[in-house]
């Protein structure tokens, strides 16, 4: 059973059907509320307190529930702040120092001016429906078919930084192990366009320079294959 909290609109109108002389029942039929739930707003308000007391009480009792903010150490704030200024993300960083970094950049404990723009979380549950690559391989895959993949160079993250509206997009390229990032801007979002700028910025390099390139399961990088085997990228 969900339960949600009464809204400061029904706050209001509970002291305006208390001040009327409504029953406590009555109060709860009209707007679809239990009983005690209604008893309970109804009690404080004949003690002498207003809808807005109410109100602002609850405000300041929701802002004593919940976690414990985190809290890092002036050394491993110095470290994260190095980092960021370096341009790592803080997925990036999380993987050497195992915390949970994107709430302290939104809290303003740690500086966020220069971080790279973040992407828009799925809420919790959701289903993926858009089309989906009809074929996968992954990093354990790649480890695979080069055995001194973590030290060398030339191995190359792709993924998408979706701009404003969903109207644009900008890809970023990871080189995994001098952690440099390259962001490209194609002209739209779709397959077509990130195909054409990709295609465009590897013809400026050598063929062999880069040695493999992992995409993101997006839609976007549905044209892989035409992209590796135009550059001789392995995929």
């Amino acid at each position: 059973m969900t339960y949600t909290h009464l809204s400061t609109n029904e706050v209001v109108l509970i002291e305006a059907y208390n001040q009327n002389e409504f029953s406590v029942s009555r109060i709860a039929r009209q707007l679809g509320r239990a009983r005690q739930t209604i008893h309970n707003v109804v009690s404080y308000l004949r003690e002498g307190h207003r809808a807005l007391d109410y109100v602002q009480r609850y405000q300041a009792n929701k802002q004593r529930c919940g976690r414990r903010p985190t809290v890092l150490s002036a050394t491993d704030q110095a470290y994260v702040t190095d980092k960021v200024g370096d341009g790592w993300t803080p997925d990036v960083i999380i993987g050497r120092q195992e915390r949970t970094l994107y709430r302290l950049f939104e809290r303003r404990v740690l500086d966020r001016s220069s971080l790279p723009m973040k992407g828009k979380r799925k809420p919790n549950g959701h289903q993926e429906r858009r089309g989906k690559q009809s074929f996968r391989r992954t990093l354990s895959d790649r480890a695979q078919d080069y055995p001194a993949f973590p030290q060398e160079f030339g191995h190359l993250e792709g993924d998408t930084i979706v701009g404003r509206h969903h109207k644009s997009a900008v890809i970023t390229l990871v080189e995994r192990l001098s952690k440099v990032i390259i962001t490209l801007q194609p002209a739209g979002r779709t397959a077509g366009d990130i195909e054409t700028t990709l295609r465009r910025w590897c013809s400026r390099f050598p063929k062999h320079l880069f040695k493999s390139i992992t995409f993101d399961c997006g839609k976007e990088f549905s044209n892989w294959r035409s992209i590796s085997n135009k550059h001789d990228f392995d995929s």
